[in-house]
Formats: C-alpha cells, sequence, structure tokens
C-alpha cells in the first residue's frame, strides 16, 4: 500500500478512528489494532510474505527472552549469533542469492572453468532490509544489556511491524519506540496537527518534485549515450532531488502518520543539500540508517581510537557495507568507496566534526566559503549518485564521459515535456527549506499557517496531477 495511494487514503481514516474512538481506553486493544492495520498494510503488498514478516518477528521475541535468562556469556553470544544468522540469512537469501551465484559464475568462467549456475526467480520482500535491521538491533541491546527484553508478545510484534515506517524506516531502535507501546497513549491535538502537516510536507517533496524529476531522470539515464553533456548533468541534478524528495518524503509522510497515533520517530533527514562537507552530508541523510551502522558496526570495530590503518578500514567497511545494503549491484559498492574516499581525508585530518551546526545560524545568507562548501559537497554527491543509479559500473562510466565531452548544447528531450520547468519547482524547495533550516520540517507548527499549508496543497494537486505517480523508491531496498 503506497502512501501517495487512494488505497492509504481510505485506509488511514479508518485506522486513526477506530484507534482514538473504539480503542482509545484500551492499550493492549489500541495495540492490537496498530499490530492488525500494520499487518493489512504490508499483506496489502503480497500477502505470503506476512509469514515472514511473522517469523522474524518471533525467531527475536524468544531469542532475547532466553538471553536474559542465561548468565554465561557464551550462551548469550550463541543465541546472539543465531539471531545474527537467521535475520541475515534471510536476508542475504532473498536479497543477495542470485548477486552471489552470477559473481560467483563469472569468477569461475575467468579462470577457464565451467559451471550451471542455479539462479532462481526470487521476489524481495518489501521492506525486508529495514524491519530486519530494526529487529537486529532489539537483540544486540539485549545482548549488551542496554535494554532489557519485552514479555509483552503484542507490544513486541506492533513495534516490528509498525506500518508507518515498516517498509522504508525509519529504522527505530527498541529503546525509543518500543516504550511506546508499553504506555498508555491520549489523543494529543497539538501532535496530531503537526503530523498533518508532516504529511501534507511529505506528500509535496514526493509528488510535486520526486515524481516529476523521476519522470527525466529515468530518461535521461536510459538512454545517456543520446544527450550533450549538459542534459546529463541536468539528469543527475534531477536524480539527487528525485532520491532526496522520495525518501525523505517518505520519512515525512511516516513520522507524521504516526504522530496521529501519538508515536514519536526519530529523524530521518535534516536538510542534507545544506551540508559544508561529506561528513556533516552523512550526519544529515538517512540518519537512521547511518547512526545505525555507526553504533553497530564502526564502534565495535574500533571507531576512530585506533590506528590510522584501522580507522581507514573501519570507514570503508562501514560506507562499503552501507552501499551493499542498498542492493545487489556492483553500482551500490563502488557508491559507498566513493564516499568513503572523500570522507576519510577530513577523519584524519579531525575535520569530520567542524561543521555541527545549522549553517549561516541566524542569518538570512551565507557567507561565501560556505556557498563554495556547498557546492563542492553538493557536487560530490552528484558524482557518487551517478553510481547509485546507474544500472551496471559501465553505464556510470559512460555516463561520466559522456559529461566529460563537455557539449552543453540544450536540446529539447523527446520526453512528455521540456524538462526545464522541474527547475523552478526545486528552487521552491530550496527555498522553503533554507528558510526552515532551523526546524525539524518547513511546516513544523502548532498554528495554524492557512495560507503556507494551503500553497503546498494546491501544488500538489496541481503538479500532482502532471506527473505520472512512482513507487517510492527505496522499496526496492
Amino acid at each position: 500500500m503506497l502512501f501517495n495511494s487512494i488505497d492509504f487514503a481510505i485506509f488511514l481514516p479508518i485506522v486513526f478512528i477506530l484507534y482514538w474512538f473504539v480503542a482509545n481506553k484500551n492499550l493492549k486493544l489500541q495495540n492490537a489494532l496498530i499490530l492488525a492495520a500494520s499487518y493489512v498494510f504490508y499483506g496489502w503488498w503480497d500477502w505470503r510474505f506476512l509469514s515472514l514478516l511473522l517469523f522474524s518477528t518471533m525467531i527475536d521475541y524468544t531469542i532475547a527472552l532466553q538471553m536474559e535468562k542465561r548468565y554465561n556469556q557464551n550462551h548469550r553470544k550463541l543465541l546472539l549469533f543465531l539471531s545474527l544468522a537467521v535475520n541475515l540469512g534471510l536476508l542475504g537469501f532473498f536479497k543477495y542469492y542470485n548477486f552471489f551465484i552470477d559473481n560467483f559464475t563469472t569468477a569461475f568462467t575467468f579462470f577457464g572453468g565451467t559451471i550451471q549456475p542455479n539462479t532462481l526467480s526470487i521476489i524481495l520482500p518489501v521492506g525486508i532490509s529495514f524491519y530486519t535491521f530494526q529487529t537486529l538491533s532489539y537483540t544486540i541491546d539485549v545482548y549488551r544489556r542496554k535494554i532489557e527484553p519485552t514479555k509483552d508478545f503484542l507490544s513486541f510484534a506492533a513495534f516490528v511491524s509498525f506500518f508507518p515506517q515498516l517498509v522504508a524506516g525509519p529504522i527505530e531502535r527498541a529503546s525509543n519506540l518500543l516504550p511506546q507501546f508499553h504506555n498508555k497513549r491520549e489523543f494529543d491535538k497539538d501532535e496530531a496537527i503537526i503530523g498533518v502537516k508532516q504529511i501534507i510536507w511529505g506528500l509535496f517533496k514526493k509528488v510535486v518534485i520526486a515524481d516529476n524529476c523521476a519522470q527525466f531522470a529515468n530518461e535521461i539515464f536510459a538512454n545517456h549515450a543520446q544527450f550533450s553533456s549538459a542534459t546529463l548533468i541536468l539528469g543527475v541534478i534531477y536524480f539527487s532531488f528525485q532520491i532526496y524528495c522520495d525518501f525523505s518524503g517518505y520519512s515525512d509522510i511516516a513520522i507524521g502518520t504516526a504522530r496521529l497515533f501519538n508515536f514519536k520517530l526519530m529523524v530521518n533527514f535534516r536538510y542534507p543539500y545544506f551540508s559544508r562537507d561529506i561528513a556533516e552530508f552523512w550526519r544529515r541523510w538517512h540518519i537512521s540508517l547511518t547512526t545505525w551502522f555507526r553504533d553497530y558496526v564502526y564502534i565495535p570495530l574500533g571507531g576512530s581510537r585506533v590506528s590510522r590503518y584501522k580507522q581507514i578500514r573501519n570507514v570503508f567497511l562501514v560506507f562499503i557495507v552501507s552501499g551493499f545494503w542498498h542492493g545487489a549491484n556492483w553500482t551500490f559498492i563502488v557508491w559507498g568507496a566513493i564516499n568513503a574516499l572523500f570522507f576519510i581525508p577530513l577523519l584524519l585530518s579531525k575535520k569530520n566534526r567542524v561543521n555541527t551546526d545549522t549553517i549561516a545560524y541566524n542569518k538570512l545568507l551565507p557567507s561565501l566559503r560556505e556557498i563554495i562548501s556547498l557546492i563542492i559537497t553538493y557536487c560530490i554527491a552528484l558524482f557518487g549518485w551517478i553510481f547509485f543509479r546507474a544500472s551496471s559500473i559501465k553505464d556510470a562510466i559512460e555516463y561520466i564521459r559522456g559529461i566529460l565531452k563537455w557539449d552543453f548544447s540544450i536540446e529539447m528531450l523527446k520526453i512528455e515535456r521540456f524538462s526545464f520547468e522541474i527547475i523552478p519547482l526545486i528552487l521552491i524547495l530550496l527555498g522553503i527549506e533554507w528558510f526552515s533550516r532551523n526546524k525539524e520540517f518547513p511546516l513544523f507548527s502548532t498554528k495554524p499557517n492557512y495560507i503556507k499549508v494551503s500553497f503546498i496543497i494546491a501544488m500538489i494537486l496541481i503538479f500532482g496531477s502532471f506527473s505520472i505517480p512512482q513507487d517510492f523508491i527505496y522499496f526496492q531496498f
């Protein structure tokens, strides 16, 4: 079920009414309703994978309880290994089986051997990367004794499958979200108002910006050999705003929807294209994933409190694993490595945490130095996005070669509409975000703000009618 669909527009009010007008006085009934709604939401895509979601839930719920009963550290490690093996095994099978088979076959053939691989027609379960990491963080934190395991299976199952963030995050920690299922929740008018506004803002980014950019980004990347350097640059710029507005738009809708039920999810994006270096960019982009890798991979490896060689190793490992998390393609691995290459000099020079404040704080405009830093950081991100978006390494290299031809003739794209009309929409987005960069999101307020909200809704209705609805990009991850 898509957030930008008629189905969800019907589904959400029904759940909201039942939640606050039928189950409002009974916490268990509220949790049961959330669980049922979440399984309906997920099963709307493919009901067969509900069993996989339930299996993962039961495994980690049981393992965590067994850990609590074990005082022998070796026994606890064995249980943690079982959780890792089951969760990562399922993720690896559905997401990476054919990738490894194909690459093994290629390597075997390279050395003169012959092999008949058995690839499978595997359907990737929507959201498996997200809920797998969410349940893993739970068992790891229980193992580390940072949290106590819950004995309430209903609450835990609702935590794992919570429909607003089930299929594309934010990847919540049990320490934040799970206690909210244990505590009584009452309707909060202010939170509901903020939630509705955040949903509207997320729909604006998705429907007005992302879906319109997608039409041209898809066309340009699919036929990159036919276009000039100017159009190829335009294509990757469009993709950069497509993926940002698509994914952060989903996060906004998810966080806003959760607010309607008086749940608070973590912020997943903080205006990443206003970053002054690549380290700041990664503190502002997909925050729930970057902090997950920081806490469960980077720090356990020693973080930055080790030798320089190990620091470099740790950074490369985290970025490459992060890239591989996004998909079974070498393009994602290269994308991760590119970001690591630009991040490492900042780490080694101890400048990776220089820009931790808001750019041009309490100022109307940034300084010339900040503008230059913004442009350089954005160009680094663009370079990485070429590999992220390309179908193969070969296509990415050809795309870059096309840009380096320095052919800047601007041709009319042979698509439905002339693409440059998207530029004003992007500038409107950037303008709104710039003047709201100190807020969680631009419409964050309990005050009505009728003019601003009406303007955003009007743009959703007007420009949304011209765009072709697109699936959320991160559904494939």
